[in-house]
């Protein structure tokens, strides 16, 4: 059965973007008869202190009062380490995985160096080689690895029906960083395996990620879902829309006097999923969803209502 997922990380109350990327991934799973999972990705905040506790609830009492219904019990990955521990050792095993000792800064700088490695900023390996006395050395210094994919120039292709296709060169990519805490890249790959998602629906702003992740999946024996990457909501200047740009959360538009079907109706409109003004619930937009019908460019948020960039 088709299995699709909306995570959100705690660290702040979901505005209308986040929530339309949610109804969206919702409504493509419910719409094919799917399955739709919630996962707390808490891993880079500060996982089971008071107010990341308090910011999750917040996002799922929104989520629900929105309609999005979610299959099963809520994951949190600050629960579920021991599963990255073992992928990221099956990796060690295997011979593709280095400590890297660069820091932000020193990875930053080649990027931009005149002649340097990579102009696109992609990690140019500079660890990949260190010798046991290069590596040493710099552990007396106080320098702390992370772990590194040895990708060893490994192109993916992958393909979205909303983006097109994409095929690049993955670079090394972290696995682990230097204070011990699992990256992103690997996390997600196995939770979506682990949990059976198929269907992968969130911001195009992660789409450039989605390489790196199909060349995990792939070397982990891990299987790939579908992808559908979707076009965010924006402030007027072209950010991606923040706390900062106004009334932006369900709690703002509720002070305002709209109730949830004129939110729903706003976030489905914004996607083409609905007329001006029009109120919705959930299920509704679930029966429109149509890839056809999706706008596929970015729309601005502005005055209280999105419009197309």
């Amino acid at each position: 059965m088709l299995t699709g997922r909306f995570a959100p990380s705690p660290s702040a109350p979901l505005h209308l973007g986040n929530l339309r990327t949610a109804l969206l991934a919702w409504a493509a799973a419910r719409s094919r008869g799917g399955r739709f999972l919630i996962r707390i990705e808490d891993l880079t905040t500060s996982a089971g202190d008071e107010r990341t506790a308090a910011v999750a609830a917040d996002q799922l009492a929104d989520l629900a009062a929105v309609g999005i219904t979610h299959d099963g019990e809520v994951v949190r990955q600050s629960e579920r380490r021991h599963l990255y521990d073992a992928a990221i050792a099956r990796l060690v095993d295997a011979g593709l995985t280095y400590p890297c000792y660069c820091t932000r800064r020193e990875i930053r700088d080649a990027a931009v160096a005149p002649h340097g490695p990579d102009p696109d900023g992609a990690y140019p390996a500079t660890c990949r080689h260190l010798s046991a006395t290069a590596r040493h050395a710099l552990e007396r210094d106080g320098r702390r690895p992370a772990l590194r994919l040895r990708a060893d120039g490994a192109r993916v292709t992958v393909t979205d029906e909303m983006v097109g296709t994409l095929s690049v060169v993955v670079d090394d990519l972290v696995l682990r960083r230097a204070d011990g805490e699992v990256a992103y890249n690997l996390a997600v790959v196995v939770d979506d395996a682990d949990q059976g998602v198929t269907q992968v629906v969130r911001g195009d702003d992660l789409w450039e990620t989605t390489p790196r992740q199909v060349l995990l999946q792939q070397l982990l024996d891990l299987p790939t879902p579908e992808y559908l990457h979707v076009p965010l909501v924006l402030a007027a200047d072209g950010r991606r829309l923040s706390k900062r740009d106004g009334a932006v959360t369900l709690a703002d538009r509720t002070e305002l006097g709209e109730d949830v079907a004129e939110v729903v109706g706003m976030l489905a409109g914004s996607a083409g999923l609905a007329e001006p003004g029009e109120r919705l619930d959930a299920a509704t937009v679930a029966d429109r969803f149509a890839l056809p019908r999706l706008v596929r460019d970015p729309w601005v948020f502005r005055d209280g209502r999105a419009a197309r960039a």
